[in-house]
């Protein structure tokens, strides 16, 4: 009998259960996914920056529709990147807000765009604040501002950031609509106060169903937390991740003061630069300059403001600049006396070419930066000016066509990438330390060394660059902006680009009343690294007490004085076997070029002591010379660790191929030039040399500059009667091969000598 009574409860429990089921699961039934075409973003630009534009350019990526506030509005809402203010982007989206307050369907997402990236697309987002489970969800910071008496009114968060950022929220539309619906104050009151105080009361909290994204799920604001955040290439695209909560946020905010490390991820994300299609955005909106029937104006800045090696070919190079030469006009100015004869020079070839130049030297004793505002304003004031071309002397431009290829880039401000050879120095900076100097960017060395190619928003650059002249007439039409504190002209014209001018109204003593006006600036600097544009010369140790004084640029800039100084052919020694051999074991192989012989012997006419060819001499160990020449070392002319170090570098490659399985030390005791003529020394009696092997180089052409000459090896009887100008004998120099130096009959012949490894 007890189990037949306890049997109705069981069955009814079940029938219970049965009942219950189904209204629990609606009640955990998912809500519907939103669709993006209920979400609306909003933003306020009262100006086109280039911020603006790249805000634009990834909303359009993701298909993103966007309402823009304020448009030709004055901006009266402050400095908010460096001070209270912002108020009037309150006002505007409560005057907007009007059309959706009763859409309850429509997402409105709010942002600011001048300093702002969309990551992610509509999807995403609105996933992630459908699983928020509030209404509005407000960007969150681990910084608190305006006001830190604050703090303790926020709630307490275990994990992640605890503080309201007003740069981006979301919310369905009625409820934003009730938020902006409270703002009764001025344009120039601090709007992330004004959301700060809703949210921090308990009661608009709950009712407005308030949150903030603690873990940046949707909003990444990166002021205070750089280090939270790295660049991600994943499945073709870039995004930033945080790795703290390990989220991929949507909005990626340069709130204060890190617009430079926004432009960084800029330069990837969403879809600037991936690793499987390198420079996506490149060829968006260039320019073709085949098309065009006359070619833009430009004004091209010369600036010579320190002894520069090379100078006389860096001014030759201005003239093959592949560009109509109608088009250019040039602004040189020379603060060097030093350089003063090879302006001459340069204006006697360059005046029938380039009708329009104005030369200022040193005798106007201009500042690097009043010499840098007057060329720049020479474009300014012309309205007839398209572009700026500033190039200074310590830039080799090898490719011709680096201007056409800068203007057809089309940017405002655009810089080639110049390197200093085999090093990391370039012309440009990928980041800034706290005080504003040189920090290395995560992608510096790939640009550098053009593991990625691109062109890249920068804060720094320098010695070359090309900016629009309407920019420098509308965003950048203050004359002044080489000068700014202390700061070299360089730092002072890219930190004057990059940031705002501030302006503060007189009279206006506090924070809260004061109102700036600073429409945004922030001209975007771009470096291309898509072509080989050239190198940057090294101006250091640049000692001018010699005659030539290039000739001692070996060691400072390698490739520029092999370009000036060894023989073209050179390298065909090893490519097409050019080496001859005229006697046994005697090699003749080109190695310098007219230049190098030319100005070999007029600093060594220059210097003037020559020896005499005396048996008695001081310079050499032991003062006692067996075959004395009339000749100066280069040890004399302070030229000795130059000539080692080019015998290492260009003669002991040609050793090591005629004389197989030497290995050079590259080292000689006695290097030094040999004078003949008439009434000096006629010629030299037979001998050996001390030395392992010698190389003998022409410094002048028999026939023209003298008669006679040559050298003879007896052991062979065999002469070489005409040497060639800056091609070098090589042949032992011990043992085998007794020579002698052929009288000459007239003229003067020079060459210069080493005895290797002896």
């Amino acid at each position: 009998m007890a189990r037949d009574k306890l049997k109705p409860p069981i069955l009814f429990l079940a029938l219970s259960l049965h009942l219950v089921k189904p209204c629990a699961a609606a009640e955990h039934q998912k809500p519907s996914i939103i669709p993006t075409d209920k979400l609306l973003v909003i933003t306020v630009a009262t100006k086109e920056t280039d911020g603006y534009h790249r805000f634009m350019q990834t909303a359009k990526y993701f298909n993103y529709t966007v309402k823009v506030l304020g448009k030709g509005e004055e901006w009266r809402g402050g400095d908010k990147a460096n001070s209270i203010g912002g108020g009037q982007k309150v006002r505007l989206l409560k005057e907007a807000m009007g059309s959706y307050a009763d859409q309850e369907d429509l997402v409105v997402f709010f942002t600011q765009c001048y300093d702002v990236i969309f990551a992610g697309g509509p999807e995403e987002l609105l996933k992630k604040f459908q699983k928020s489970n509030h209404k509005v969800v407000f960007s969150a910071d681990g910084i608190l501002w305006p006001d830190k008496r604050l703090a303790d009114k926020y709630p307490i968060v275990h994990i992640g950031k605890r503080f309201l950022n007003s740069g981006g929220f979301v919310g369905y539309a009625p409820y934003i609509n009730r938020i902006v619906q409270q703002w009764n104050l001025q344009d120039n009151d601090d709007d992330q106060l004004f959301y700060t105080k809703i949210y921090i009361d308990p009661l608009k909290r709950e009712a407005l169903n308030i949150t903030l994204d603690h873990k940046c799920r949707i909003f990444q604001t990166l002021n205070g937390a750089i280090d939270e955040v790295l660049l991600k290439f994943e499945n073709g695209k870039a995004r930033a991740k945080n790795t703290f909560y390990e989220t991929l946020p949507v909005v990626i905010n340069g709130n204060g003061p890190t617009k430079i490390q926004l432009n960084y991820f800029g330069n990837y994300i969403p879809n600037a630069w991936t690793q499987e299609n390198g420079c996506v955005l490149c060829d968006l909106d260039v320019i073709d300059l085949s098309t065009r029937e006359a070619y833009p104006r430009v004004t091209v800045g010369v600036f010579i403001e320190q002894p520069t090696p090379f100078l006389p070919r860096f001014l030759d190079l201005l003239l093959t600049l592949d560009y109509p030469k109608e088009a250019l006009k040039f602004f040189i100015h020379n603060s060097e006396v030093y350089h003063e004869k090879h302006i001459k020079e340069f204006w006697e070839k360059a005046k029938d070419v380039i009708k329009n130049i104005k030369i200022v030297g040193p005798e106007e004793n201009l500042s690097q930066a009043e010499a840098r505002n007057m060329g720049m304003d020479l474009c300014r004031q012309d309205d007839k000016c398209d572009y700026y071309f500033s190039l200074d002397a310590d830039v080799v431009l090898t490719n011709p066509r680096t201007l056409k290829i800068l203007i057809e880039q089309n940017r405002k401000i655009i810089a080639p990438l110049v390197t200093r050879h085999g090093k990391l120095w370039s012309n440009f900076w990928g980041a800034l330390s706290p005080d504003g100097y040189y920090a290395r960017s995560e992608d510096y060395v790939d640009i550098v060394q053009g593991s990625r190619v691109g062109v890249w928003n920068i804060p720094y650059m320098a010695n070359v660059y090309l900016i629009k002249g309407q920019t420098l007439r509308s965003e950048m039409n203050e004359r002044n902006y080489f000068i700014r504190d202390k700061l070299d002209p360089d730092m002072a014209l890219c930190r004057n680009a990059r940031e705002m001018t501030i302006q503060r109204e007189k009279d206006s003593p506090t924070p809260e009343t004061f109102q700036m006006l600073s429409p945004p600036k922030g001209v975007f600097m771009y470096i291309s690294n898509r072509h080989e544009f050239g190198r940057l010369l090294s101006t250091a140790n640049y000692n001018t007490s010699h005659y030539n004084n290039d000739l001692w640029q070996i060691f400072e800039n390698p490739v520029d004085w092999k370009e000036k100084y060894i023989n073209p052919n050179y390298s065909k020694i090893f490519t097409e076997n050019l080496v001859e051999q005229p006697c046994p074991d005697v090699f003749w192989f080109p190695i310098f070029s007219e230049k190098a012989c030319d100005e070999l012997v007029e600093e060594m006419e220059h210097y003037g002591q020559w020896s005499g060819g005396k048996h008695h001499d001081s310079r050499i160990s032991g003062g006692y010379e067996n075959v004395p020449t009339d000749d100066i070392h280069m040890k004399q002319i302070g030229l000795e660790n130059e000539w080692l170090h080019f015998i290492r570098e260009f003669i002991a490659p040609v050793t090591l191929k005629v004389f197989a399985g030497y290995y050079t030390k590259g080292f000689a005791l006695l290097n030094f030039v040999v004078k003949y003529s008439p009434d000096r020394q006629r010629s030299l009696r037979p001998h050996h040399d001390s030395s392992t092997f010698t190389i003998n180089i022409a410094l002048n052409n028999v026939g023209e500059d003298f008669q006679g000459g040559g050298c003879k090896f007896l052991r062979y009887n065999c002469s070489i009667e005409s040497p060639r100008k800056g091609w070098s004998f090589m042949h032992p120099g011990r043992l085998t091969h007794l020579h002698e130096g052929l009288p000459i009959i007239n003229g003067t012949r020079y060459i210069a000598v080493s005895f290797i490894d002896p």
